[in-house]
């Protein structure tokens, strides 16, 4: 199933990426080909904000859901052990906070 969505990504990323190089530029002025070219590197911009963002966020919660997992299992069997292994599944729900702050530098200084 992992396979699966890492596919899926990859396929919508090719896609993205085909829309954005079929633009013809038929454009003759040098004005309007600055104007696409700063229109491009804005798409860009998102784009790499998006990816940054989403395969974050797919990580956090593949990471989440095995530690979440393990953590109930360890305290089913052994409820003082709750303490110790909740700081382990916000370890892994930062893995987000970090792709949304990659993506915030991205837009901001990008």
């Amino acid at each position: 199933m992992n396979k699966k969505i890492f596919v899926l990504a990859a396929a919508l990323f090719c896609v993205a990426m085909a829309g954005l190089f079929a633009q013809a530029s038929s454009s003759e002025n040098a004005e309007e080909q600055a104007i696409e070219q700063a229109d491009n590197s804005k798409a860009f911009k998102y784009i790499a904000a998006c990816l940054a963002v989403g395969f974050s966020c797919i990580a956090g919660g593949m990471a989440v859901g095995k530690i979440g997992a393990a953590a109930m299992g360890a305290m089913s069997e052994n409820s003082e052990l709750s303490g110790k292994a909740l700081p382990f599944v916000g370890l892994a729900e930062g893995i987000c906070l970090w792709g949304f702050l990659v993506a915030l530098l991205i837009i901001i200084l990008g």
